[in-house]
C-alpha cells in the first residue's frame, strides 16, 4: 500500500505530530508497501534527513511555502499527489491540517475523514475510527476507493515509531500557480508564554470545579510542591480566570503526558480526558464515585478531596 503523509512544520521544526503519521504509515505500508513524505518550504530541503521512516521524500521549494499560507500550501500539496495517487494520505487534524484536508480534497475529489483516532486498512479497503462530539461518540468510516485523504488527531500514535535512522531519496518537483495568491501571508503572532510549560512536566496535580474557590488552589499547589510537579486545570477554571490558559489541559488547552498526573475534583469530561489520557499514571480524587474520570485513572479515591489532599500532603 502506498501511504503519503504531508510534513508540517514551522521556523524550521518539524512538528511532533509529522512523525506520528510517519509511524503509522509505516505500519499501514506493510512489507512491499510505500511511505512517501510530502515536505514544502523555502530552504528546507535539510529536514529530509529527519524523514527516515519514509521511503521517499518528495520536496517543494517556493517562497509563498517558507510560512503557513493556505492557499499556497493547498496548491503545492495538490501537485505533489497529482499522477502519484491512488494512496492514501496522512495530515495532522491540526490548525494548518484542517485547512489542507478541506482544500487538498476538494481539488483531488478525494474524500476526507476528520477527527481520526486510528486507520486500518485491510486488503486494501481503508477503514478510519473518528471521534465525534469530543468523544462521546466514535464513528467508524468505510472508503469507497482506493484514496483517502485522513487527518488524524494529535497524540493518537506514537512519535518514537516515526523516528527512525536513514537517507531516504528525495524528489524535487517544482511548482505552477504560486506566484499570484489571493491569501497572503503578514506575520505569525504567538502567544506569550507561559510562567509554567505543563507539556513538559513529569508530576502534574489538576484541579477542576470540586476545588470550589481559587483559594483552594493554594491546597493542590502544595501537593505539586512535595511531588516536585505543577499545578495545572480543567477549562471552568481557566474560564473562571483562576489559572492561566497556560495551564489548560484538554482539546481546547494542552495535551500532557507526565509520569504522573493527578486530577482533583475533575469530572472527566471528554475533552479534559482527551488532554492527560495518555499519562503514564493517572490518580483521580473526587466525591462522585461515578465520575468518568474513573474510567480512566489507574487508582482513584471517591472521597473528599478537602479531606484526602492535607492528609497526602502531610504523609509525604
Amino acid at each position: 500500500m502506498k501511504v503519503f503523509v504531508v510534513a508540517e512544520h514551522m521556523k524550521g521544526q518539524l512538528a511532533e505530530t509529522t512523525f506520528e503519521l510517519l509511524g503509522k504509515a509505516r505500519a499501514l505500508a506493510g512489507d512491499g508497501g510505500e511511505v512517501i513524505a510530502l515536505l514544502g518550504g523555502h530552504g528546507h530541503k535539510d529536514l529530509a534527513a529527519q524523514l527516515g521512516a519514509a521511503d521517499k521524500v518528495i520536496y517543494a521549494d517556493h517562497p509563498a511555502l517558507e510560512q503557513f499560507n493556505p492557499q499556497a500550501w493547498c496548491k503545492a500539496v495538490t501537485q505533489m499527489l497529482q499522477g502519484r495517487l491512488p494512496g492514501l494520505v496522512l495530515v495532522s487534524y491540526s490548525s494548518q491540517g484542517m485547512d489542507l484536508a478541506s482544500g487538498v480534497g476538494t481539488a483531488l475529489d478525494v474524500p476526507v475523514l476528520a477527527y481520526a483516532t486510528d486507520v486500518q486498512a485491510d486488503g486494501g479497503r481503508i477503514t478510519v475510527t473518528s471521534q465525534l462530539y469530543g468523544g462521546k461518540i466514535m464513528a467508524e468510516s468505510a472508503v469507497n476507493g482506493d484514496s483517502a485523504i485522513v487527518a488524524m488527531l494529535a497524540g493518537v500514535a506514537p512519535a518514537d515509531a516515526g523516528r527512525a535512522e536513514g537517507s531516504p531519496a528525495v524528489e524535487e518537483v517544482s511548482l505552477e500557480g504560486l506566484d499570484a495568491l489571493q491569501v497572503t501571508f503578514k506575520e505569525l503572532v504567538e502567544p506569550e508564554g507561559g510562567d509554567v510549560d505543563i507539556t513538559k512536566a513529569d508530576v502534574i496535580v489538576s484541579v477542576g470545579r470540586g476545588i470550589q474557590s481559587e483559594e483552594n488552589i493554594e491546597m493542590a499547589e502544595a501537593l505539586a510542591q512535595k511531588l516536585g510537579g505543577v499545578v495545572a486545570a480543567s477549562r471552568p477554571i481557566v474560564d473562571a480566570k483562576w489559572l492561566p490558559k497556560s495551564r489548560q489541559v484538554g482539546k481546547s488547552g494542552l495535551k500532557v503526558k507526565p509520569k504522573l498526573y493527578i486530577a482533583l475534583g475533575i469530572s472527566g469530561a471528554p475533552e479534559h480526558i482527551e488532554g492527560m489520557k495518555d499519562s503514564e499514571t493517572i490518580i483521580a480524587i473526587n466525591s462522585d464515585p461515578k465520575a468518568p474520570i474513573f474510567e480512566y485513572a489507574h487508582y482513584g479515591v471517591a472521597e473528599d478531596l478537602f479531606d484526602v489532599v492535607p492528609a497526602l500532603t502531610e504523609k509525604l
